[in-house]
């Protein structure tokens, strides 16, 4: 345990910010795969039932029916979807925050103590780039999931279009 502790405080406060976003960023994207694995299938059926309980299926009225349904299967669907974007982009930009307060510390050493404190830069150096890194690795398996829900909110919508017959 103290040697986990020694490695957040080697990243600084940045890495725990970073820590803390990628936490919420997984938290959204798992409720998302859950929504779709779990839920949706009781909501798309819960849709075709209110369709197919339906006398009329041709007329203009049907028609808006019809959208009014796949309206709400798309908006259900798309939830959290904005902020797990959001989230994605903000990841590698507190990263480059760890980089630069981890820079502002390596000269700060360098101001007090020239170049002969390489305990006091490598400290500096660890807390440049482990957000960096932790912020861009974790964006970058964000982008991954990101696209893969849209693709599934794509196949999903043409799916119940293809079950909402007219």
């Amino acid at each position: 345990m103290d040697s986990i502790l020694e490695f957040f405080e080697t990243g600084g406060p940045v890495f725990f910010a970073v820590l803390v976003t990628s936490f919420f960023l997984w938290a959204l994207i798992l409720e998302r795969y859950w929504y779709f694995f779990m839920v949706f299938p009781q909501k798309l059926e819960e849709v075709l039932n209110k369709w197919q309980h339906r006398n009329d299926h041709s007329s203009w009225y049907a028609w808006r029916v019809r959208e009014g349904l796949l309206a709400d299967i798309v908006i259900s669907s798309k939830e959290n979807l904005i902020p797990i974007k959001a989230i994605t982009t903000v990841l590698p930009l507190l990263g480059l925050l760890g980089t630069v307060t981890g820079m502002i510390a390596i000269f700060e050493v360098l101001k007090v103590f020239g170049t002969g404190n390489t305990q006091g830069m490598a400290s500096g150096i660890s807390r440049a780039l482990l957000p960096t890194i932790a912020g861009l690795v974790t964006a970058l398996a964000g982008l991954f999931f990101s696209s893969d829900l849209d693709y599934r909110v794509k196949t999903q919508l043409e799916k119940a279009k293809d079950l909402l017959q007219i």
